[in-house]
């Protein structure tokens, strides 16, 4: 026989569906989110998009981050315009998630990131440590820095987010007769065990001649030359570097990501303005998708090296959306000279970084 217990004019069992509809649509919701996310991350195509104007950016008030280098602090410097900070990047088909620094603390709470790379990285890596730092000012942090090793940490979630400078992710070593680019050795590669997450990086030193050129010699083997094609040497050091990450990385435990390739803006002919002939007095982006100079060749040798590594490498695929970003160099508001290839922070990196938060979720 059943039986219903009656209480200020409702029965448990309508409680009961009045709490399984609480639970349908908490659950709902819950799906809703998890698909937007996944949307983001594998369903749709995150680096195919357009810039559209947003007054809610920048993501941050570079102003409250002391920590941010004078070759980034545009703003700091000089830079009368603020409209390059007011751009979101709007993928075609799909959603992307606004950055959302607790969340992100939260989820590598007791864990360790680290950048490898050049000042690129290093760009990126100040921009994640001042999105974090922004959304938790209050949040105790230290910054910190030992040889090549930068380390900045949020010690209320244990978290760490470190920049190794590491230019060619292989090793130059100094010798007798001088210093050695070795194309086929990853000594330095100790200090990227353990990790959580890795973001790699490296390409803009590999044109680099004269003084400013940190090797005397390039070695692969046994073979010693005192040049080779740059190209070539870069698509060895990332066959070199691909067989480090399936030798040494535990997918398990650490996620990988390479930062892509960063481009640069020194030429008007490539954005259909041949009287340009640097970024300076740039104010806007390129309307539209496509970037009519193309991308440049080290894309596809990328791109082509992480197909060769076994185990899972996410390709932070930038060089497009920051391409049509012509407006997002320091120019003359940098560290020194015309500079082209850096990026003012709040900027353009911040949408890189806003890009691997949704890739994680």
């Amino acid at each position: 026989m059943g039986f219903r217990v009656f209480c200020c004019g409702f029965s448990f069992a309508s409680s009961f569906v009045v709490v399984l509809l609480h639970s349908a649509v908490l659950i709902l919701f819950l799906l809703v989110h998890h698909k937007a996310a996944a949307a983001a991350s594998d369903q749709c195509d995150l680096f195919t998009g357009r810039w559209v104007p947003d007054k809610s950016y920048p993501l941050y008030d570079p102003a409250v981050c002391p920590f941010i280098e004078r070759e980034f602090s545009c703003q700091k410097n000089g830079r009368p315009d603020l409209d390059y900070t007011q751009y979101r990047w709007k993928p075609l088909g799909c959603y992307l998630l606004r950055f959302d620094g607790q969340d992100f603390l939260e989820r590598f709470r007791g864990k360790r990131i680290m950048f490898v790379g050049d000042s690129l990285s290093r760009n990126q890596w100040q921009s994640l440590t001042c999105m974090l730092h922004s959304a938790l000012p209050n949040a105790k942090y230290n910054l910190t820095r030992q040889d090549d090793v930068s380390t900045f940490s949020f010690t209320d979630y244990g978290v760490e987010v470190m920049l190794d400078r590491n230019v060619y992710l292989v090793d130059v070593v100094r010798e007798e007769m001088g210093r050695v680019l070795k194309l086929d050795s990853i000594e330095g590669g100790k200090l990227w065990k353990g990790m959580d997450m890795l973001i790699f990086n490296t390409w803009h030193w590999w044109n680099r001649r004269g003084p400013s050129q940190p090797w005397d010699y390039i070695q692969e083997g046994t073979t010693i030359s005192k040049d080779m094609d740059r190209m070539l040497a870069f698509q060895k050091a990332l066959a070199t570097w691909a067989r480090w990450v399936d030798l040494n990385i535990d997918p398990t435990k650490t996620s990988v990501f390479f930062q892509g390739i960063s481009p640069s803006h020194y030429n008007g002919s490539q954005w259909n303005e041949p009287s340009a002939k640097s970024c300076v007095r740039q104010k806007q982006p390129l309307l539209g998708s496509t970037y009519p100079g193309g991308l440049p060749p080290a894309v596809g040798v990328l791109k082509s090296a992480l197909t060769k590594v076994t185990i899972p490498v996410k390709l932070l695929d930038i060089t497009n959306l920051s391409l049509l970003r012509k407006d997002g160099h320091p120019s003359l508001y940098g560290l020194a000279g015309m500079d082209c290839s850096h990026w003012c922070l709040a900027g353009v990196p911040d949408t890189w970084n806003q890009i691997l938060y949704n890739l994680i979720l």
